[in-house]
């Protein structure tokens, strides 16, 4: 009989991972700014240098000796390329620390209004929690490196963004999705278009969220799509399709071939989805059938949250 990861005991929708997350830990917040307050300084140092590029070893700036005006326009045009180039890093490095840290500044915040379905309040609330999971998962694994001796902590790994085991976390108490791990795998895989199995990224956290939270059918179609299409190639197969339903049921002991009810299954998914009758569905026959009948968009499996929990989940955006 195939087993399914059930619900932890008092723990509901939008509870758990969204406490764990929220919960603040003093040392970690201290080690955070120390790292801001390096970072900060760097740039400062670096700007201040940029301001005094023909800075001699003694601090006192050369002077030329003489030259046509011809040479001394190119050298001031060389210093200014040395401002633009220094000013231009630092502001790489800040907007990387914003985006490790959940922070963003304003241009950026309307960028993510602008791009997803989230108000500013809700943007805003989305990096906060980002920057808590990213900062937890951090501080978990070294906490597991420091107990377990013969575990490596993965170098950087607090810089990657949230993990595996975040985000199942995640799908599993905060957003009521309860299935087998290889559809929690997919839905991972398939969150950030592009980004297939990696760490997920603050612009991917905001964006996955904008469609899996508030998404039209149109972006949930899509999203469902991805998440079945296994092997990525642009078709759900009868192969595919009986991987993610055999898993979905739960075998009788007297069945002498509970394989076969799920090919029967597969073959009852194929009438209903394959609208061009090729044996296998693209994107085109997914979107048609769910434009006929919404009902099939999770056939192959439970890949959105609830209703109940998608409410949950954005009334604590609001506090």
């Amino acid at each position: 009989m195939s087993t399914r990861r059930q619900p932890k005991e008092g723990a509901g929708p939008g509870r758990s991972a969204l406490a764990a997350a929220f919960t603040s830990n003093t040392k970690g917040g201290a080690m955070i700014m120390k790292s801001v307050s390096i970072f900060l300084a760097s740039g400062r140092r670096a700007s201040a240098q940029s301001r005094d590029p023909a800075g001699s070893s003694n601090g006192t700036a050369a002077q030329p000796t003489g030259g046509s005006q011809q040479a001394k326009e190119h050298q001031g045009a060389a210093a200014g390329t040395g401002r633009t180039t220094i000013s231009r890093d630092n502001r790489r490095i800040l907007a990387r620390m914003d985006e490790l840290n959940g922070k963003l500044n304003p241009k950026m915040l309307e960028m993510y209004k602008r791009r997803t379905h989230f108000s500013k309040v809700e943007v805003e609330a989305l990096c906060k929690i980002y920057r808590k999971l990213v900062a937890n998962a951090s501080m978990n694994s070294k906490a597991l490196a420091a107990s377990n001796p013969g575990v490596i902590a993965k170098a950087g790994s607090s810089m990657d963004g949230i993990d595996r085991s975040v985000f199942r976390e995640l799908l599993h108490s905060t957003f009521d999705i309860v299935t087998e791990e290889t559809l929690m795998e997919r839905i991972f895989c398939a969150w950030e278009k592009g980004y297939e199995g990696l760490p997920i990224r603050l612009e991917g956290w905001l964006m996955g969220l904008s469609t899996f939270l508030k998404g039209s059918q149109a972006e949930k179609t899509a999203f469902c799509f991805r998440v079945y299409d296994l092997n990525s190639d642009g078709f759900i197969t009868k192969d595919e399709m009986f991987a993610l339903l055999r898993n979905c049921l739960i075998k009788q002991p007297q069945d002498e071939d509970p394989d076969e009810g799920v090919k029967d299954l597969v073959e009852i998914a194929l009438r209903k989805l394959d609208m061009d009758k090729d044996g296998k569905i693209s994107f085109q026959d997914y979107q048609e059938a769910i434009a006929e009948e919404p009902l099939l968009l999770e056939a192959f499996g439970q890949c959105l949250p609830s209703d109940r929990a998608t409410m949950s989940f954005l009334s604590t955006l609001q506090a």
